[in-house]
């Protein structure tokens, strides 16, 4: 971190600094999630596939691409298998963001938000590459892989990984100050993937039911991701991108509160 307090007093401009900081915690993260465990690859791109393996055997059972209007179902599960991967790190890597950095704190140019925001978008940089490495393994494979908008597409995606952001600006500040939260959010994960319609159609339950899991902003941005992908894709009713971009703002707004309120118990941690 010595370039971050190199250099004359008074030299760099505030956001400089910031920008000084992110890049050094940015190639520090880097190098640790890529090169410090062998597996880690490995299991970037094998969760995927094998929850991709696992649904497609699952199908021939019960014909679940019967009830997917106008699209292929496995193209169909691997974009909101990734959508959802997408928010669930975001999320989930929020919350060991601050406490594996915190020797950096020393510093007083770095803040707890910092490795947040870094680790948020080491990991959509990562996800986005696995997303475009299973697009071109389909294309190979002959799937329908090729995005009908691909201008939708990629602002789905985009802002599903606003939305892990955001939810890592909250749960990192949470779980850090009372750790059995972390816990629960952990296994809150697999309910949460079943419950956004990843695995199957939300058009298919009631409607009573549909408006209580509608209130999850997750699948509002899958659907709105797997329109870009098929055009005539009918998607759940009641799919809203305004909807799902006030929540994420709303969540980002209350993460970087907490973040300002707490900011000093969180160097203490």
């Amino acid at each position: 971190m010595e370039n971050i307090t190199s250099g004359p007093k008074g030299a760099r401009t505030p956001w400089q600094v910031t920008r000084s900081v992110w890049y050094a915690m940015f190639m520090r993260e880097a190098i640790s999630r890529t090169m410090a465990d062998r597996m880690g690859w490995f299991w970037m791109i094998f969760e995927p596939a094998a929850f991709i393996g696992i649904m497609v055997a699952i199908r021939g059972f019960i014909r679940s691409d019967r009830l997917i209007v106008n699209a292929e179902f496995i193209p169909w599960m691997i974009a909101g298998l990734m959508g959802f991967f997408l928010v669930r790190e975001g999320m989930l890597r929020g919350m060991g963001a601050i406490e594996s950095n915190s020797a950096l704190f020393a510093y007083r140019q770095v803040h707890p938000v910092d490795p947040v925001i870094v680790r948020n978008f080491l990991e959509g940089m990562l996800r986005s590459l696995i997303f475009l490495l299973f697009i071109l393994g389909g294309l190979m494979l002959g799937l329908d892989m090729y995005p009908d908008n691909a201008i939708r597409a990629m602002a789905a995606w985009l802002s599903l990984w606003s939305l892990g952001l955001a939810l890592g600006l909250l749960t990192s500040v949470v779980a850090t100050l009372v750790p059995e939260v972390g816990r629960v959010v952990r296994m809150l994960s697999l309910p949460l993937l079943i419950l956004s319609g990843v695995m199957f159609p939300l058009n298919q339950l009631p409607h009573w039911l549909l408006e209580y899991l509608m209130l999850n902003p997750i699948p509002h941005g899958i659907e709105v991701l797997r329109l870009g992908f098929f055009e005539k894709y009918q998607t759940v009713h009641g799919t809203s991108m305004l909807y799902f971009w006030m929540v994420t703002l709303s969540i980002s707004a209350l993460g970087l509160l907490m973040h300002l309120r707490f900011v000093d118990r969180l160097k203490a941690k």
